[in-house]
């Protein structure tokens, strides 16, 4: 039997997934790989955010044990795997470089090939194992908020944030507010523990055409929370503004486009209230609402593996060493769809 790795270290986890492509995934006829193992460890604080030096101490500190574990969690023994999927893009560069070492360290040893996969495709492509064929998708995440959707080759994007990715945007409030990162988690919490939801606190909402910005907004934030406005009101109104752009963005790309499937993507789409908003916009609009597990939905390795697979059997890999690189700023639109 046949094997795959998949290792993803774009941003604060570090992870690494074994797949099988010689039998199809429960429920699925495809012929596409079975995840056997998708193990992940997350760099997190209890105060303060990222910072890209000591995320990469965390993943060089725990890439072996993460990397030991996976292989015994699918049964398998090294010498078993025939390639090596790594994300190499985009993300934060000294997060990436870690990532790519370890990769090059074990295709060097066991002398297999090394398949480079953009992380935000990867996410894209995961919605395949639940259904999803031809989608726009909302990807939200630390860095990225794109609106996407497959034509003529490539994966374009029809709407974007102007400034912050959705998820840093979160995640700068819950450092402001003493939660620790990641802090979408716990917004979340104390949003949902809000005794005032019908009476919204008003703040900027900055959409243009199907692009959004969150830095006007993040300083209104900033003015309320110092003048002691309650914690929970002021989540919930923010959740509530952030996610209605987010879904009217997403809308109007569905209306452009003429697709009938919406698929969520990225750590952020993990928030219930987000995927309720949008299951209530896709009914209205008769569109068809796929969401992935929430293991699928994070940053993972399952998904590198994934994609990088479907690249190795379309002849998109690498031999030579030398030539494995990373792309820290590498576009979801400037990836050549070569595969399908």
């Amino acid at each position: 039997m046949k094997y795959i790795l998949g290792i993803e270290s774009t941003a604060h986890t570090f992870g690494v997934a074994v797949l099988d492509w010689s039998s199809a995934p429960k429920g699925h006829d495809s012929g596409e790989p079975n995840i056997l193992s998708n193990v992940k460890d997350s760099y997190t604080t209890k105060e303060g955010g990222m910072i890209p030096m000591d995320v990469r101490k965390h993943h060089k500190k725990v890439a072996s044990k993460i990397y030991n574990k996976a292989l015994s969690e699918a049964g398998i023994n090294e010498t078993r795997i025939k390639t090596i999927a790594f994300s190499n893009a985009p993300g934060l560069a000294p997060c990436l470089l870690e990532g790519m070492n370890f990769t090059k360290k074990i295709a060097e040893r066991l002398d297999v090939p090394v398949v480079m996969v953009n992380h935000c495709v990867a996410h894209l492509e995961i919605g395949e194992t639940i259904g999803a064929k031809d989608p726009v998708m909302l990807y939200t995440s630390g860095a990225n908020t794109q609106v996407i959707a497959y034509e003529s080759g490539k994966y374009r994007v029809f709407g974007e944030t102007l400034d912050l990715g959705v998820g840093n945007f979160i995640d700068t409030i819950a450092r402001y507010v003493n939660l620790g990162f990641p802090g979408g988690p716990k917004i979340q919490k104390l949003a949902e523990e809000c005794k005032n939801k019908n009476e919204l606190i008003e703040l900027p909402y900055s959409i243009k055409g199907m692009d959004v910005a969150f830095s006007g907004l993040q300083t209104k934030l900033k003015n309320l929370i110092d003048k002691g406005i309650s914690k929970e009101n002021l989540l919930y109104s923010m959740q509530e503004v952030v996610f209605a752009m987010l879904v009217e963005a997403t809308e109007r790309a569905l209306a452009h486009t003429g697709k009938k499937e919406l698929l969520l993507g990225g750590g952020v789409a993990c928030n219930s209230r987000l995927q309720e908003m949008c299951k209530i916009m896709c009914k209205e609009r008769d569109v068809k609402f796929f969401c992935p597990d929430r293991n699928l939905l994070v940053d993972n390795a399952g998904m590198i593996g994934y994609l990088g697979l479907k690249m190795y059997k379309t002849g998109i890999f690498e031999k030579d060493l030398s030539k494995v690189d990373i792309a820290p700023r590498e576009r979801t639109d400037e990836v050549e769809v070569l595969w399908k």
